[in-house]
């Protein structure tokens, strides 16, 4: 079959070089790509939310397949537009209606679907600027720290974790009153601060049934330790040592099985990728967040451990087969570290050489996807903050950091920066080190 992936990061180019490798997969089209994802198919010079123009090139090139990268398009309903259409209704769409994406695109209603269907999250509480007041009385009598959310998508910049009352006010006020997000702090959300360590678990589904992918452990300061400004991600490991038989058996019982309940008794219509957003609480699972595609740079990690054939599976959401699909994965560890731009996560300089690359994926055990990356006169030069990732599989995770370190010290571009510690918790967990 034809496929048609939209996104242009890191993620969609582990997804094209994934879908590569299936015997069901003829040809791969991506809207927009990178000079990674050109590797594997077809890049069209189409924005991820020009929707007519994406239906155009559906249609020319015979896609029976669009596998949806991003949250933007899911939200703004590029299912729905899809599915509505008789000339494109047939395409298997791999992501949810509008409705069901709010589970991302909308802080408040999915705190109101986890109430719903009793699936352990943080407590909360939110405000508009019509309880404007209401909200700083609770904020100066709410315990320390204190999480504060814009409703709607932020570019991912939308979260505060406020450690005095002071900051969260101020934070509450730039939110609402300055619209600091745009629309998308119309509504706050303020939550209960969960203490433990954040992982996510990544399960596919029809909308009734349901299979776990992967998980992952991702870092998202800049600073090694755990250290700096939060940004989208500098790096993953999986498995994770301490999400064992046990603790997946609890977000197995407690959270997917009853999130995918919930949204069949709601009548959403889901067919695609939930990344569970998690806080390991000394041992109990909650949710702190979903969202209704892939991570980015989880993505990067788990499939490369995936061993099951990923097209097969999304075939499987459409056929009505996902329940009887069997999920394996490759037994060693795999470790992604990202290299990011000079600057990074605040503001940074682009369109710098990189040379390396080709080095680096020809090393053993180790692969490349390309992020913030473009062309400039046949040259790959950096386009973003997060440039690549280097994945790399081990016999434990020392040794998967190790590989990666290696590759990306084939790769250089001016400035770039990248995490040496990636794992280093859990390699003392594991006894490694």
């Amino acid at each position: 079959m034809n496929i048609l992936l939209i996104g242009s990061g890191g993620r969609e180019n582990a997804l094209a070089w994934k879908m590569a490798q299936s015997h069901q997969c003829d040809e791969i089209f991506i809207a927009p790509g990178n000079p990674g994802t050109a590797e594997f198919g077809t890049n069209l010079p189409i924005d991820i939310n020009a929707f007519d123009a994406l239906k155009k090139a559906a249609i020319e090139h015979q896609i029976e397949m669009i596998v949806v990268g991003p949250e933007e398009p899911l939200v703004k309903g590029i299912y729905d537009f899809f599915n509505d259409d008789p000339l494109t209704a047939h395409i298997n769409i791999i992501g949810p209606s509008a409705k069901a994406a709010q589970l991302e695109g909308s802080k408040a209603f999915s705190k109101h679907f986890m109430q719903r269907h009793q699936i352990p999250t943080a407590s909360y509480a939110e405000f508009t600027l019509e309880n404007y007041e209401q909200g700083l009385a609770y904020i100066s009598a709410h315990a320390l720290p204190i999480v504060l959310k814009a409703d709607g998508l932020a570019a991912g910049k939308g979260v505060i974790i406020a450690t005095t009352h002071q900051e969260a006010l101020t934070s509450f006020k730039e939110m609402l009153q300055d619209k600091q997000f745009g629309a998308a702090s119309d509504k706050v959300v303020i939550e209960q601060f969960l203490e433990g360590i954040e992982v996510s678990v990544f399960a596919l589904t029809d909308g009734t049934n349901y299979q776990i992918i992967g998980h992952a452990k991702d870092y998202k300061r800049i600073g090694e330790g755990d250290t700096g400004l939060n940004t989208g991600g500098m790096g993953c490991v999986s498995p994770v040592p301490f999400m064992d038989a046990a603790f997946m058996a609890k977000v197995n019982a407690q959270i997917v099985k009853p999130t995918i309940k919930g949204i069949q008794q709601e009548g959403l219509v889901y067919k695609g990728f939930v990344f569970f957003g998690l806080m390991n609480c000394q041992g109990e699972p909650y949710v702190i967040e979903y969202n209704c595609r892939l991570g980015d740079p989880e993505t990067e990690v788990i499939l490369p451990r995936l061993q099951t054939d990923l097209v097969s599976l999304l075939a499987a959401v459409d056929n009505g087969t996902l329940e009887d699909v069997n999920i394996q994965y490759h037994e060693q560890f795999f470790a992604t570290v990202m290299a990011v731009s000079c600057g990074y996560p605040g503001s940074y300089e682009k369109n710098f050489p990189i040379q390396g690359i080709e080095l680096a994926q020809k090393l053993p055990d180790s692969l490349v996807f390309q992020a913030g990356t473009g062309f400039q006169e046949n040259t790959i030069v950096t386009k973003g903050g997060r440039v690549l990732t280097v994945t790399s599989q081990g016999k434990d995770l020392q040794e998967a950091v190790q590989k990666a370190r290696k590759a990306l010290s084939t790769i250089q571009f001016e400035g770039m920066y990248f995490r040496k510690d990636i794992g280093y918790e859990l390699t003392i967990y594991n006894g490694i080190i």
